[in-house]
């Protein structure tokens, strides 16, 4: 697979490109620099590891891959189009029509069922209740839920909440996953056992995957690991 960063507009387009990407935060009388003309390209149906201890900018990097903060300078393509221009309509259409996220907690609505919380993104982004059940049902029987539908997230288990959040990421078809610590909360064993759940609805979905972990063991069964090192995102040694 090559995993070298190339242009926009090459062929294969990349799921995520950052070109020379710029973040820095204010500090006192200066600034923080956390990404220093950062280049990275993640392609369809790749599922990358990003392993940096606290502090090195993974939550920045992420931030600025799902479009929640611009970047200082430099661009972000998500699917081929730049982005960091765009007017803050557009850009939270591409993150509820083309991203899907998983964060370590669950972060699922409590008084409704596992099927309701993944019906629930698609009937924001204009499907119905229809489209959405049946989507909904597929994604859940999929990754070994097709018991626990009707279960709220009280009544079920961490491993079986964290397969639902990642089935709500992916109920709108997304080209982009961005995982942060998805199986951190998680027990050695259950982490593992949802971890290759994910592996398996990337590999069925085609979509792109950049998962930030702490796991190296979860880490080396990614296509590659990467790093964020003097502003840089580079192959981890």
């Amino acid at each position: 697979m090559d995993t070298k960063a190339e242009a926009p507009g090459a062929q294969p387009v990349p799921a995520l490109f950052f070109a020379k990407v710029e973040r820095r935060y204010a500090q006192g009388a200066g600034a923080l620099d956390i990404l220093r003309g950062a280049e990275f390209a993640l392609w369809p149906g790749e599922l990358v590891a990003l392993v940096a201890p606290s502090g090195a900018g993974k939550s920045t990097l992420l931030h600025v891959a799902g479009l929640l903060e611009r970047p200082d300078a430099g661009e972000v393509y998500v699917g081929g189009r730049p982005t960091a221009a765009m007017a803050d309509s557009e850009r939270t259409r591409i993150r509820r029509e083309e991203m899907g996220f998983v964060y370590q907690f669950h972060h699922l609505l409590p008084e409704f069922s596992a099927l309701e919380n993944v019906v629930m993104p698609q009937l924001i982004r204009g499907l119905s209740h229809k489209e959405g059940k049946a989507r909904a049902t597929e994604l859940l029987e999929f990754l070994g839920l097709k018991d626990r539908l009707i279960h709220r997230p009280a009544e079920l288990s961490g491993g079986e909440q964290q397969r639902v959040a990642i089935a709500r990421a992916v109920a709108n078809g997304p080209r982009l996953l961005l995982a942060d610590e998805p199986t951190g909360n998680l027990d050695p064993h259950t982490a593992a056992h949802v971890f290759g759940i994910l592996v398996s609805l990337v590999r069925a979905s085609g979509l792109a995957a950049l998962v930030a972990t702490h796991n190296m063991e979860l880490a080396a069964r990614m296509d590659r690991r990467v790093t964020i090192r003097d502003g840089l995102i580079v192959p981890l040694d």
